[in-house]
C-alpha cells in the first residue's frame, strides 16, 4: 500500500480534524457572517453506504481510495464553506453511473471517471480511474473540459481541510473555489512569502 492510500484510520483523523473545524465555524458563522448557518457536516457511513462501497468494488468502476473512503465516510456537506463543498454518497455515485455512464476524463475517451461531488457553483469533481480528482470547468458534463484538482483522493481530502481552514479563519474560500489562472497570480503575489504555492 502506498504512503499515500487511504486508510480507515487516517480517514477518521481526517474526519475528527475538520469535524472540529465545522463547529468552530458554527459558533461563529452568524455573527461573522449575517445569516444562519446551513448544513455542514462530515456524515459517517452506514450499513448502506458500505453496501455501495461494496458494488464499486465489485463493478471495479472507480479507484481503490474512492471504496475505502465510502467504507468509512458517507458524505460531505459543507454548504456554507466559500461557495460550498460536497463530496456526494456512494449511492448517489452509482445511481449516476447507471444512469449515464462514466465521464471522459481523456483526450482519448479511454478513461472513464467517476462523478464524486460538486460545489457551490455547480461544477463537479470527477476521480479518474488512476484517482486523479478533476473539476468540471462549467456546471454541464455534456463534452466536459476539465482541470486537474488533486493528485488523488488523499490529496483532494487535504485540500478540502485546507480550504475549510482557511475559511474559518478568515472568510476566503480556499483554493478549491479557484480556477487554475487564479493559483499563478496567488503564486506571484506569495512568492516572497513562501517557497511553493500554498494548496496546490
Amino acid at each position: 500500500m502506498s504512503d499515500r492510500s487511504l486508510s480507515p484510520t487516517w480517514l477518521a483523523s481526517w474526519a475528527s480534524r475538520v469535524s472540529e473545524a465545522l463547529k468552530a465555524m458554527t459558533d461563529e458563522f452568524e455573527r461573522r457572517h449575517g445569516f444562519p448557518l446551513g448544513a455542514n457536516r462530515v456524515r459517517l457511513a452506514d450499513r448502506a453506504d458500505q453496501a455501495a462501497a461494496r458494488t464499486l468494488a465489485q463493478a471495479g468502476i472507480g479507484p481503490g481510495d474512492l471504496v475505502t473512503f465510502y467504507d468509512n465516510i458517507g458524505d460531505v456537506t459543507w454548504a456554507d464553506v466559500g461557495n460550498g463543498y460536497f463530496v456526494d454518497p456512494a449511492g448517489d455515485v452509482l445511481l449516476r453511473f447507471k444512469q449515464y455512464g462514466a465521464v471522459d476524463v481523456d483526450a482519448d475517451k479511454k478513461a472513464g471517471g467517476l462523478v464524486i461531488g460538486s460545489n457551490g457553483g455547480g461544477l463537479s469533481y470527477v476521480a479518474s480511474p488512476g484517482g486523479v480528482i478533476y473539476r468540471t470547468r462549467t456546471a454541464s458534463l455534456d463534452e466536459p473540459e476539465f482541470d486537474q484538482v488533486a493528485d488523488d483522493l488523499r490529496h483532494f481530502l487535504e485540500l478540502l481541510e485546507r480550504s475549510l481552514k482557511r475559511f474559518v479563519a478568515n472568510g476566503e474560500p480556499g483554493c478549491l473555489s479557484l480556477r487554475p489562472q487564479h493559483f499563478i497570480v496567488l503564486a506571484a503575489v506569495n512568492a516572497d512569502r513562501a517557497p511553493s504555492m500554498p494548496d496546490r
